[in-house]
Formats: structure tokens, sequence, C-alpha cells
């Protein structure tokens, strides 16, 4: 009989999250993953092999959170809005692993199961092939950037400054060069991360809609 596993793969997933949370993807390594989990990087051979090994940990760990309705009797909208928020939820509390949802979507059961739960949604819509395809794509790189987009605040920032300071240069430009730059630099004070992408997520839809097809 084989020895017990010392750790679990949820363990493993957790301790390599928070990794990448705490320190970008530069902090995933077998070293630091070993000093996480209190034991020697050789230990950890025993469950992962390489680096893309860990990679698929964390990318696993953050897509398995995803949790969205699955009532059948829901609007094809109103089941894509539904993913889609719940997706975007879990990933803009870790963007660090956005570049690794992209890297690895092609090799994770996690990846597969959201995925195919937006396409689910959309082809209900009437779109097949490439109209499937591009509104897949839509979505995903709405709900991709508008996650991402938060590592830099309401606007970008520039290093060791305040989102408060970003602002204000910003409305320090010159009015009559700079008019509407200066507008959403003043809306992003009173804005608000999900109001911006339910807002945003609701125009994308109003427009797949627009374009669904006419049994739709």
């Amino acid at each position: 009989m084989g020895r017990p596993a010392k750790f679990t793969r949820e363990q493993l997933q957790q301790a390599a999250l928070a990794l990448v949370d705490a320190d970008g993807l530069s902090g995933l390594t077998m070293r630091a993953l070993a000093s996480r989990l209190e034991t020697g990087a050789m230990t950890l051979y025993n469950y992962v092999s390489q680096r893309e090994e860990l990679e698929m940990l964390v990318v696993e760990a953050v897509l398995g959170k995803v949790r969205w309705e699955t009532d059948d009797r829901l609007p094809w909208h109103d089941a894509l809005e539904d993913i889609a928020i719940a997706l975007w939820r879990v990933i803009r509390d870790h963007p660090h692993v956005i570049p690794l949802i992209l890297t690895r979507r092609s090799r994770s059961p996690a990846v597969f199961e959201v995925t195919e739960a937006l396409l689910r949604t959309l082809a209900q819509s009437g779109r097949s092939g490439a109209r499937l395809l591009v509104g897949f794509r839509a979505v995903s790189a709405l709900i991709m950037g508008a996650a991402q987009a938060e590592l830099a605040g309401p606007l970008t920032l520039q290093a060791d400054e305040s989102p408060d300071d970003t602002i204000a240069r910003f409305q320090a430009l010159p009015a009559d060069r700079f008019p509407h730059l200066i507008e959403i630099a003043t809306a992003a004070t009173a804005s608000d991360a999900e109001t911006e992408f339910r807002a945003s997520l609701s125009l994308l839809i109003d427009g797949l809609r627009a374009d669904a097809a006419p049994q739709a």
C-alpha cells in the first residue's frame, strides 16, 4: 500500500492561487509553493512535475469558484447575463490569473464547463458557426478586459499615484482639447466596477439581441 498523500489537490490549488494573488505570476514557483506549504520543493514533484501543472492548478482554483443559475426557463439573454456576471466577479478577485486563463483555456476542464455554458446561451439566440464564435469572443473579451482594467484603477495609474491623484491629473488637462477625457475622469469619481461592468454588459447584450436570428 502506498503512502497517503500529504496534500490534497485543493490545498495545492489554494496555496498556488494565494501566491499569484500576492506576487503575480512571477511569484508562482515550486520553491515558493513549497515554502507556503511548509514542505520541501522535492516533495511537490510527487504532485506536479512542471510549471504548466502549477498554472493549471491556479486556473482551476479560480474557475472552480464560478457559480451561475441553471434555470432552463430563463430567456437566453438573461442566462447569458447571469453567467457573465458570475464569471466576472470571480476573475476580478484574481486578475493576475487572466493571462493563465487565456493561455491554458484549451487544457482545463474548469474552462470547458463555463465556456460551454456561455456558448449554450448564445446558441439559443440562433447563432452557430462563425456567428457563435464572434458572439463568444465579444462576451469573453468584455469579461476579461473589465476585470484586468481594475489592476490599474478607473484610469491608467502612474507608479505611486492614488486613483484620486490620477483623476485630478486628467481633470487638469486643457478643457478645449480634451473635454471628453475630462468628462470620463470626473464620472470615474462616482463610478464603481460592478455598475460599469453591468452597464457595459447590457450594451453588449442589447447588440446581441438585435443581431439574433428572427426565431430567437
